[in-house]
């Protein structure tokens, strides 16, 4: 399938399965891109992915960006899941250089003097590399999260990686992700029960208050709201 021919397809099928489930979208995807990925950080719309996923085919390959700076529930979430859904692999994805690499090239403390370029090294360029191997990925955003994802579709073509993208959960509200969590018993990071609704690195996210925005804890004092890897 060429690009014309993805374009195309994304753009159709973004109209016909915009009021279809999650899981529908799912099998939809893997059924068409065989060699499919998904991204997960085992946030909440993670974890209720992975939980879809392994219903409908646990063999999809499943990768993290490990940048050496998660939260320690971040980890034990990961370990949690393994636990729970032993049949499948999660593919850990890290960074060309260790975090003393980077502080020697770069300088201590990246992320607070060039939260971008810690990104790109730890996130988006890894994120490259292993989304090269693929002809599509799957993605946990949901359109209420940001203003940058407001507009996004349930099915796209990915530009800035040169693959198609399915987004199941975008029209999902919080609501929806953790009545999902709730119902079927899904394990999930205790980071959110303690006033973190998105969880990123350890040095670049804090605890979010009532009344503030749900990503305001993500690069605070920043102009910064995404880490790169959705346009």
């Amino acid at each position: 399938m060429n690009l014309f021919e993805k374009e195309a397809l994304a753009t159709q099928k973004a109209v016909e399965l915009e009021d279809a489930t999650p899981e529908a979208i799912i099998k939809y995807a893997i059924e068409t891109f065989p060699n499919i990925t998904f991204a997960c950080s085992f946030g909440a719309e993670d974890v209720v992915l992975v939980d879809m996923i392994q219903k409908i085919n646990p063999n999809v390959d499943i990768f993290y960006l490990d940048t050496d700076f998660h939260f320690q529930e971040t980890l034990e979430t990961r370990d949690e899941l393994a636990a729970r859904y032993p049949n499948i692999r999660y593919v850990q994805v890290k960074p060309a250089i260790t975090p003393e690499e980077q502080a020697a090239q770069y300088g201590e403390q990246l992320w607070k003097s060039d939260p971008n370029q810690c990104c790109n090294i730890r996130k988006v360029q890894p994120l490259t590399q292993i989304l090269s191997q693929y002809e599509c990925w799957i993605t946990g955003i949901r359109r209420d999260q940001a203003a940058t994802r407001a507009n996004a579709k349930k099915i796209e073509y990915d530009y800035k990686f040169g693959l198609m993208k399915f987004n199941p959960i975008a029209n999902w509200t919080s609501e929806d992700v953790w009545n999902y969590i709730r119902e079927n018993n899904v394990p999930y990071n205790k980071l959110h029960d303690n006033h973190y609704p998105s969880i990123g690195c350890e040095h670049c996210t804090r605890q979010v208050m009532p009344g503030e925005d749900p990503r305001a804890g993500r690069w605070s004092g920043n102009e910064k709201t995404e880490c790169g890897l959705h346009k």
